[in-house]
């Protein structure tokens, strides 16, 4: 069986006192009577809060993977503000590449989205790439896709399980053993009609997984 991929997107949020809060909170994930061996679970705090989420994961032994939200398309060098897959590596399993909110606010176009993805994996961090539809451009190294209909960001609106299901088809019909996600208004009440689907690998949680209780809640129900 594969694992199940459950992805917390915190976005630009929590201060470090807020985010030792929500760890203390989550914490109770360690004492879980589920099985999660099938369940990969994946944080993605702001890049300021990954050695604070490190430190805090490897101290209490959580069953926990990091994230982070963005990777730069160059590598070390002369670029101010920039955090390059190397500076991730040491905290990051993963990385979120081609966000819409990227997209639309930080003008992110194919070619950029392809360094970035080619960046990542040159130093072994895994991208999650987002797209809007099946149609949207992927590079050819992914493996992990994250399928978030613009509409359902931060709507409160998710797209149906059953669309999700045919998008995540066509997606997967174009490469062997991709993994797709789903993104957009996803919560404990509605995560399992997503996971249960046929084509789905798991979820990409943005504003529910500010709550650790809420998040702690779709690991449970997924």
């Amino acid at each position: 069986m594969d694992k199940l991929f459950l992805v917390a997107n915190l976005k630009s949020y929590k201060t470090q006192s807020e985010a030792n809060e929500w760890l203390e909170n989550f914490k109770i994930i360690r004492d879980s009577k589920q099985n999660l061996t099938q369940k990969e679970i994946i944080i993605c705090p702001p890049f300021q809060l990954l050695f604070t989420f490190s430190s805090y994961i490897k101290e209490n032994n959580l069953p926990v993977k990091l994230g982070a939200q963005d990777v730069s398309p160059f590598g070390e060098g002369a670029y101010t503000g920039e955090v390059n897959a190397k500076q991730l590596v040491d905290y990051c399993n993963y990385v979120i590449i081609g966000h819409s909110e990227r997209r639309q606010y930080f003008k992110e176009d194919d070619d950029m989205l392809k360094n970035k993805v080619q960046s990542a994996w040159s130093k072994g961090v895994i991208p999650i790439f987002c797209v809007q539809n099946e149609n949207t451009f992927m590079p050819e190294e992914v493996s992990i896709v994250a399928y978030e209909p613009a509409f359902a960001i931060g709507s409160g609106t998710p797209d149906t399980p059953e669309n999700a299901e045919v998008v995540a088809r066509s997606i997967r019909s174009k490469k062997n053993n991709l993994k797709v996600l789903y993104g957009g208004s996803v919560d404990s009440l509605n995560v399992k009609n997503f996971t249960s689907t046929d084509n789905l690998s798991g979820v990409l949680v943005g504003g529910a997984s500010l709550d650790p209780l809420e998040f702690l809640k779709i690991v449970e129900n997924a």
